[in-house]
């Protein structure tokens, strides 16, 4: 990497099959490191920092280059930030349509402090979830998850020129978008419920795994529930959105606007659930995503874990790390680990 956060330049050499663990004190730049790793495979920042941010001070770009090792073969990813302007990424020197392509060289499985924004948060972060464990999973959906990304901005471009007088012109052109959106929101939506369905049993067996006892809800039942943002037909709900969405400029219903119900005990986890619980209910839906992924493809994601044993007291983190699949892992520590980790390599931070 170079020009990253804080780092003129840095490599990192991982394990390539056991845990390495980066250790450092606080402010050393070990999650730098790993939201590098995390960037050069999912174009995003776990953290939820802007590209912008993630470029070092006085720096007007930063590069991050990984190779990695697909089926036995060596795939090469480059990206480049931009602080103001376009940024860009390559896979084996060819451009990168989305995020989402990356999900099927390399699938990621990321725990961090703000995983608590998993249930506290809003629907984007759920429906971020569910679209990259399709994403990884299945070839398909790679292509469907681009295609109602475009109609997406499209349509939201045409309802922000168009304005609420639209003339026949516009609205024959919403029209078709519309149809689109229709078609494939609709396939969406089912993918991302069948999803949902095949996540329930896994993310309760891996929640009462990490509850310990007291008020952590221990034989509370885990639900899930994929709720779509409308009723009947989408083409339907489209149409009779349309006067709204061009009075506001965008899109109000669509798989866009869909959301995934966490409920415990009966109870809706997002307002209901104590933090403890939330954490626990978090962590779950990672290592169930996790072992789906590794089910469905045969080969277990990238394991990130950034300090989650500092926000896990000692009872959890002992749970957590007996729930832990094997393969390749990256872990950041400020503390001494709990028993159990098996470490490949140590990394030295700072």
């Amino acid at each position: 990497m170079v020009d990253f956060r804080s780092f003129c330049s840095g490599e990192l050499e991982p394990d390539p099959a056991g845990t390495t663990v980066l250790t450092g004190p606080n402010g050393s730049g070990k999650t730098s490191l790993l939201e590098a790793v995390g960037y050069a495979t999912t174009l995003r920042s776990f953290r939820g920092a802007t590209r912008g941010a993630m470029v070092r001070t006085g720096a007007d770009r930063a590069i991050v280059r990984a190779t990695l090792e697909r089926d036995g073969r060596p795939v090469m990813v480059e990206a480049e930030l931009v602080a103001a302007g376009r940024s860009r990424a390559q896979l084996n020197r060819q451009p990168v349509r989305s995020r989402y392509e990356l999900a099927q060289v390399v699938a990621v499985t990321v725990f961090s402090p703000g995983d608590l924004g998993l249930v506290q948060g809003p629907p984007a972060g759920r429906r971020e979830l569910l679209d990259q464990a399709l994403a990884a999973i299945d070839p398909q959906a790679v292509s469907l998850l681009e295609r109602v990304e475009r109609v997406l901005r499209q349509r939201a471009a045409l309802l922000r020129q168009a304005g609420a007088r639209a003339g026949g012109e516009v609205l024959g052109s919403l029209d078709v978008w519309d149809e689109r959106l229709a078609g494939a929101g609709e396939e969406l939506a089912d993918r991302r419920r069948r999803l949902v369905a095949d996540l329930v049993r896994p993310v309760a067996e891996a929640y009462d795994a990490l509850v310990i006892g007291g008020d952590d809800g221990v034989g509370e039942a885990v639900t899930l529930r994929y709720e779509r943002s409308w009723e009947g037909p989408l083409s339907t709900a489209l149409a009779e959105a349309r006067r709204d969405d061009l009075r506001r400029g965008v899109s109000t219903v669509g798989p866009h606007r869909d959301d995934l119900v966490l409920g415990l005990g009966g109870r809706d986890a997002r307002t209901q659930a104590s933090q403890g619980q939330q954490r626990c209910l978090a962590l779950s839906l990672r290592l169930a995503v996790h072992r789906l992924v590794t089910i469905e493809t045969a080969s277990p994601p990238l394991l990130l874990l950034d300090d989650v044993f500092s926000e896990l007291d000692p009872a959890r983190s002992r749970a957590l790390v007996r729930s832990l699949p094997t393969g390749q892992a990256l872990l950041t520590t400020a503390v001494p680990l709990p028993g159990g980790v098996e470490v490949a390599k140590v990394v030295p931070v700072g």
